[in-house]
């Protein structure tokens, strides 16, 4: 079998398990801890651990938590498959789907769903409406990615017995069709999943070349109070159009195809809002003239 192994392990995050699991319990301590609802899935930042990992966790633990029915961290309820919408991509850009083998974690394989990856790259409703075509690709082809595979550690750690499908998702209207077309093909098999989309959020400064508001304290608070909320106000109404239109038009959302795909896919499902369960910038952990903004969102029921 095909393993693809980790790029960002050592770097990025832990690359063994007795770290990642102390650091995943301290995160677990943070704020307010996993949040109570029940969730269809969420959307979750990407930067190294050390700037977003405590959001992205507790994101993740709170979808955990909901599928079970006591408070414990650890799904009651059976899930098989866990959908990661991911990937910086351009409008043009072909989406793609990891097909085959397994994907490395400190906490051993993530296996990919392969009847469910295929049944979703094939999917007929999509290609006939979209004209798309969802490129297969292989543990070797797929790309080195951030984007998911920092993620990876937290849905091995909380969904132990799932398997995954990794997407990549363009910032076009497609986007939102594929996250309909995960939640169908899922149900054409039977299968129980739940959805991440993977985004950061403004990236502000001469690193990224973009300084709307200037510099400075009156630049951190635009970001904070006036960008970013832009792009939390579109995903908490599950909007996937303004969610792309936030990205390309307002650069608040850097993997805006993925954010869209999981909402759409989250209102498939029966999610009705999204709450944002905590929003931070790497300002926070490291002030600097640039920096970029981080928010975890729960599609709720």
């Amino acid at each position: 079998m095909e393993i693809k192994k980790t790029a960002f392990a050592g770097s990025w995050y832990p690359d063994n398990a007795r770290e990642c699991k102390e650091q995943i319990e301290q995160f677990l301590t943070e704020k307010d801890g996993p949040s109570e609802g029940r969730f269809a899935g969420g959307i979750v930042p990407h930067a190294g651990w050390f700037f977003s990992g405590s959001i992205a966790c507790r994101v993740i633990a709170s979808i955990a938590r909901s599928l079970s029915s006591v408070s414990a961290l650890k799904p009651s309820r059976k899930i098989d498959v866990v959908f990661v919408f991911g990937m910086h991509m351009h409008p043009g850009s072909m989406p793609c789907v990891m097909v085959n083998g397994a994907w490395q974690t400190p906490f051993g394989n993530l296996y990919v769903h392969e009847r469910l990856a295929v049944e979703f790259a094939a999917n007929s409703e999509l290609a006939a409406n979209s004209k798309v075509y969802i490129k297969k690709e292989t543990p070797d082809s797929f790309p080195e990615e951030n984007t998911i595979e920092l993620q990876l550690p937290f849905v091995k750690y909380f969904f132990p017995e799932a398997a995954i499908v990794p997407v990549g998702v363009p910032p076009c209207d497609v986007a939102g069709k594929m996250g309909i077309a995960a939640v169908e093909s899922a149900k054409k098999l039977g299968l129980d999943i739940v959805v991440l989309g993977s985004t950061d959020m403004t990236h502000y400064g001469s690193n990224y070349g973009f300084a709307p508001a200037g510099s400075g304290r009156k630049a951190l608070d635009w970001v904070k109070s006036e960008n970013d909320p832009k792009a939390v106000s579109a995903m908490c109404s599950l909007n996937s159009s303004d969610i792309i239109f936030q990205g390309l038009k307002n650069k608040n959302l850097c993997c805006a195809g993925a954010v869209a795909a999981a909402a759409s896919a989250a209102k498939k499902m029966g999610a009705v809002r999204g709450v944002e369960l905590d929003y931070a910038t790497s300002y926070d952990k490291s002030p600097g003239a640039s920096f970029v903004g981080y928010s975890g969102i729960l599609f709720s029921y």
